[in-house]
């Protein structure tokens, strides 16, 4: 304990000098030993014992984690290493590496500024290694390599000293790879990992040891030593000679930017305010003595303290008692406690300097993602999620009088995981929340039913889908039910590139004008329609096609309001919509504001907008998953039968040794019970992950009977509509 306390002073201190502050991320496909990883580096910092490294996952202190094996909730540490005779503070944060969890590992990544990513030695990159790389960088984050997991290859797979190097060299190549295709210019200027430059680590989180150019030349132990050790079974001495956590954290401390060097590059990525005002400045210098700039990545509850609000701090000092303002919320907050986390315990300090991650309580009104700051600023750029929500389940309380307590308890899950989506079925008064996946939706269930003491009843999982066009249409003619204005609408498909603009972030409303017409006319769309844009919805736009029309621009709001009202719910199904471009063509007003309010323009503009979809060849797209599945070569013919039997494909089957990894893709309406099937199709010896990508067509023999599914269970005529059931004859 006395430890503990001495480590906590030391974090004190050096929590002033933002030089000697590592703010790092641990990211990886799941099971490539990212947790176990952390404990080997805990135990090295003296948090807990070297015994109990690697099997107490220290990190994975919620009690679902420790049962299933796997990391839920990304996880905080401070510590403190010595390099080159002096301390450094590494704030650090443990990611999960299922797909499900992928929004955890977004947050994260606008928490730190390096990131060290596992690759296990054996299965090499995944889908979900790609995936973190690609969010590390899109958020500016630096990487460095540990390739863990080096033992196997020598005492599993029995390759040669000469086998051995030449697959950790093909992990490397591979890696840049990536990272080359996702950043070229950041490749170019340094982030190609070499291990020449000692950005490259190989070792075993579990026995914790490692080696890197640097250690070698220190220790004398190359790969040849290493594959000798392990042959004999001398893991133990490794550990001894070459510990992991001083191999790899001497690689973080000169390789990974400090915040003062970090923040000059990130803030212009995460950030779109002026960066010659006060609070831009303070933030690019990383100033602890200016405004209050603090990016919120993770909500939990605390029994006794209420929410405490994690994030990172870009500009300021935080103090106990000081009145902060968060972002769109109109009025203040007063901080009642500043902490830092060490695993589960929050420990709290009188203040924290900026470039620190960073846990409050007493701020009301705030959400994952929120900015909080001590004056009026621009927020922090939202955090685009790799993924959308998939699955559905209805969630009833057992017993009516919870009911009230439910909609809490939902609230609060939404506000401290936002890639949940909850929302309450009119017709049948049903709570729907909607997740990345069964796993996700699993997790909240059982957050609600034990951390929360709800009993609650679940439906079985349901897809959403999503609603689109692949024709065009209009303009169709949309009448107020007064009959004095009219609304000239046609529909289109939004090429997909614009798509991807709007799902990452690259355009939106809040991007500057011209910033975002240039990107749109570069990913194809006409310049009067880039320069017209009035709305966007998930990844939907409403572009003003009119020529100086009376009074529009006061209406504006309420048409946008009927556009946003169907993208929210499309004509087929009553899902939400995907890639429609809606042109508002011509418009007729009454002169007198009072015959055009709201309950004449919405109903009129959502007429016209549903009308125009259901003429433009609609279609139902479903969610796709990757599906990736490594199998004994002999089992080959039963996997990919157990993906193709789910109206998957086959897209891809490699060798590896006696292995054989296939990749295919397949809906996620055919993936239920996938777990249990494929471990029976192959006497549980596949090993497989699932990875989101994106939303494809339904086949057209299929559309029908899905949508007239979807109706009858939402409680809907279960003829399709048709355009005169909108706009009349």
């Amino acid at each position: 304990m006395t430890r503990k306390k001495k480590t906590v002073e030391r974090v004190k201190k050096l929590m002033n000098q933002p030089k000697m502050i590592r703010d790092i991320g641990i990211v990886a496909h799941i099971d490539h030993g990212k947790t176990t990883l952390t404990d080997s580096l805990l135990a090295g910092a003296g948090l807990i014992s070297q015994e109990l490294a690697g099997t107490q996952l220290f990190m994975d202190f919620y009690e679902l984690e420790q049962e299933r094996g796997i990391t839920i909730n990304a996880a905080n540490v401070s510590m403190v290493h010595e390099f080159n005779g002096e301390e450094y503070l590494i704030n650090l944060i443990d990611t999960p590496g299922h797909v499900d969890f992928g929004g955890d590992v977004t947050r994260a990544m606008r928490a730190v500024d390096g990131a060290i990513v596992v690759v296990d030695a054996v299965e090499g990159i995944m889908p979900q290694t790609e995936t973190v790389l690609r969010q590390a960088l899109k958020e500016n984050v630096k990487p460095v390599l540990f390739v863990n997991k080096v033992d196997r290859l020598i005492n599993e797979l029995k390759v040669d000293k000469k086998e051995m190097q030449f697959r950790l060299g093909k992990i490397i190549d591979e890696v840049n790879e990536l990272i080359k295709g996702m950043n070229k210019e950041r490749y170019e200027r340094g982030w190609k990992l070499d291990t020449s430059t000692g950005s490259v680590a190989f070792g075993s989180a579990l026995y914790k040891w490692a080696v890197s150019v640097h250690s070698m030349k220190e220790t004398g132990i190359g790969f040849n030593e290493v594959y000798d050790h392990c042959k004999s079974e001398d893991i133990k001495s490794l550990g001894e000679k070459c510990p992991l956590h001083q191999v790899l954290l001497d690689m973080v401390i000169p390789l990974l930017p400090n915040p003062l060097e970090a923040q000059k590059d990130r803030i212009s990525a995460i950030w779109h305010g002026d960066q010659q005002s006060p609070v831009g400045e303070a933030m690019i210098k990383c100033d602890p003595n200016g405004p209050i700039a603090l990016m919120v990545t993770d909500i939990m509850m605390d029994p006794h303290a209420g929410e405490v609000a994690t994030g990172r701090l870009f500009s300021g000092t935080l103090r106990r008692g000081q009145e902060l303002r968060v972002s769109g919320m109109p009025n203040l907050s007063r901080v009642q406690q500043v902490g830092i986390f060490i695993g589960p315990d929050r420990l709290d300090v009188e203040e924290v300097p900026s470039g620190n991650i960073v846990a409050i309580t007493g701020i009301k009104d705030v959400i994952v993602g929120s900015t909080i700051s001590s004056i009026e600023m621009d927020p922090f750029e939202s955090i685009k999620y790799v993924s959308e929500p998939v699955v559905t389940v209805a969630v009833e309380a057992k017993h009516t009088k919870d009911l009230p307590k439910l909609i809490e308890v939902l609230r609060q899950l939404s506000k401290e995981d936002p890639t949940l989506k909850v929302e309450i079925d009119e017709e049948t008064g049903e709570h729907l929340i909607s997740g990345m996946g069964e796993l996700h939706l699993e997790i909240i269930a059982y957050r609600i039913e034990n951390d929360h003491k709800l009993p609650i009843t679940t439906s079985p999982p349901i897809v959403v889908y999503r609603e689109s066009i692949q024709g065009k249409a209009g303009p169709v003619e949309g009448k107020s039910p007064n009959r004095h204005n009219r609304f000239y609408i046609s529909a289109e498909p939004l090429p997909n590139e614009v798509v991807q603009l709007i799902k990452s972030g690259a355009v939106s409303m809040r991007v500057k004008e011209l910033e975002r017409r240039q990107l749109l006319m570069e990913a194809g769309m006409d310049k009067s329609e880039a320069k017209n844009l009035s709305g966007i919805y998930g990844s939907n736009i409403l572009v003003d096609m009119t020529k100086g029309i009376q009074y529009l621009r006061e209406t504006m709001e309420l048409i946008l309001e009927g556009f946003e009202d169907v993208m929210k719910t499309g004509p087929l199904a009553k899902e939400p919509c995907q890639g429609i471009k809606a042109k508002l063509m011509d418009v007729k007003l009454h002169e007198d504001a009072v015959h055009r309010g709201p309950a004449q323009v919405i109903p009129a503009a959502r007429q016209a907008i549903h009308a125009a979809i259901l003429m433009a060849n609609p279609s139902l797209l479903e969610p796709i998953l990757d599906v990736y599945v490594q199998v004994p070569a002999e089992q080959m013919g039963s996997a990919s039968r157990e993906i193709q039997g789910r109206r998957g494909q086959i897209l891809d089957v490699k060798s590896e040794g006696d292995m054989v990894i296939i990749r295919g893709k397949a809906p996620v309406s055919e993936l239920f019970g996938f777990a249990g099937n494929i471990r029976s199709a192959t006497e549980g010896r596949a090993l497989w992950s699932t990875e989101y990508a994106g939303f494809e067509p339904l086949p057209s023999n299929l559309r029908l009977d899905v949508i007239r599914q979807i109706r009858e269970r939402k409680g809907l005529k279960l003829e399709v509509p048709k355009p005169s059931d909108y706009i009349g004859q």
